[in-house]
């Protein structure tokens, strides 16, 4: 199989992941919850995750990296524990679903008010937009980094500048871009930076987590078992005990700490080249071909590694299932859990087939994927 579906979750994962987690499941206890070798190898692990995670984004605390199953649990936390009733929000229509639906649930349930800033047909917006939406109750700007469907990134330090002059909050969906793009909480001004670990990190799934910057104090999404403080009737306040109820998965941060271990070895920067050279590659190759749509700004390399197009009027997942049937292609077609994209680049009906492009991804796998799509244009 040729797997171009990264922007969902990396297939191919380092060696030295896959180790960590045998190794963790074969003599790792639970974190926190005793003195014995094995619960504290658990601990030692995951707080040495913790400065991996905090050296990695920027963030001065290791104590506030605060793990989580994934980027989607990580926004939930975040949105629905730092904003209330009458409070104003603004975000963006690059967003998926991981943002949106908290944000609707927050404007149903408890009347939080919301404002979108608007994207044109290639999938950007005008960043003059984010000033003009704000108004004297906004309390936050929730954004990604990159867009899952088009590639398409956002100035996250042109936006945490306006957060900074207007005293805003700055929450960050970085699932498309953590690993593979470098990110620093303090110059791009990130209030709340959420990842996953599954995707551009390389590590496996049912981990990610968020990076919390100083002097933002977050509400328990969930409470209950911690380990420390078992006679308080509440969930203790400190970082990041307040944020993690429940048993953590300690075997996955540990393929996770490997991860950022291969991250740092190989340099963000390295990564992030190699991956837009083989998305240039297949654009290029795709661009022209008579039939071919493709979705997106592709004028800067400044995106995620993603070419999300269209052949003719087939649907996207008629598309998908030939790449995968007829030449072992693996995409993703449809609507990518991002519907206000959708919208604005008119593909609500047809959807689009994503390609989405990896550090471990080969140029003659790209050579193979612009064939096909030549020969189902033909």
């Amino acid at each position: 199989m040729i797997y171009l579906d990264n922007a969902a979750t990396t297939y191919h994962k380092p060696q030295q992941v896959i180790d960590a987690v045998v190794s963790a499941m074969q003599g790792m206890g639970n974190s926190s919850r005793g003195s014995h070798s094995g619960a504290l190898k658990a601990a030692r692990t995951v707080y040495d995750a913790r400065c991996k995670a905090a050296a990695l984004f920027g963030c001065d605390d290791p104590s506030r990296v605060v793990f989580t199953a994934n980027s989607t649990e990580a926004l939930n936390i975040a949105i629905s524990g730092l904003f209330a009733a009458g409070d104003h929000i603004i975000s963006t229509d690059l967003e998926h679903n991981s943002v949106l639906r908290p944000l609707y649930r927050l404007q149903a349930e408890q009347g939080v008010s919301l404002d979108f800033v608007r994207a044109d047909k290639q999938g950007c917006v005008d960043y003059a937009d984010f000033e003009r939406l704000i108004r004297p109750e906004t309390k936050a700007i929730v954004c990604n980094h990159a867009s899952n469907l088009t590639g398409n990134m956002l100035d996250l330090a042109r936006i945490g500048a306006v957060c900074k002059a207007h005293g805003l909050l700055l929450i960050v969906d970085a699932s498309q871009t953590a690993g593979c793009v470098p990110i620093d909480m303090k110059s791009m001004g990130i209030s709340v930076l959420c990842f996953t670990g599954h995707k551009g990190l390389y590590g496996p799934q049912g981990t990610g987590g968020m990076c919390i910057a100083e002097g933002v104090e977050i509400r328990p999404f969930k409470v209950g078992g911690s380990g420390v403080q078992s006679f308080s009737k509440t969930q203790p306040v400190q970082y990041p005990t307040r944020l993690e109820a429940g048993t953590l998965n300690g075997h996955g941060i540990a393929g996770l700490s490997a991860a950022f271990d291969f991250i740092a070895e190989t340099g963000v920067e390295t990564i992030h080249a190699k991956e837009i050279a083989l998305m240039r590659r297949f654009y290029e190759g795709v661009k022209d071909v008579d039939g071919v749509t493709v979705y997106g700004d592709f004028s800067t390399d400044a995106r995620a590694a993603i070419v999300a197009l269209n052949i003719k009027d087939y649907e996207s997942g008629e598309v998908s299932d030939e790449l995968s049937e007829t030449y072992g292609i693996a995409t993703r077609p449809g609507a990518h859990c991002a519907p206000r994209m959708h919208e604005a680049l008119g593909t609500v009906e047809q959807g689009a087939v994503r390609f989405s492009f990896s550090y471990f991804n080969r140029s003659d796998e790209v050579d193979a994927a612009v064939a096909a799509v030549k020969e189902i244009a033909e």
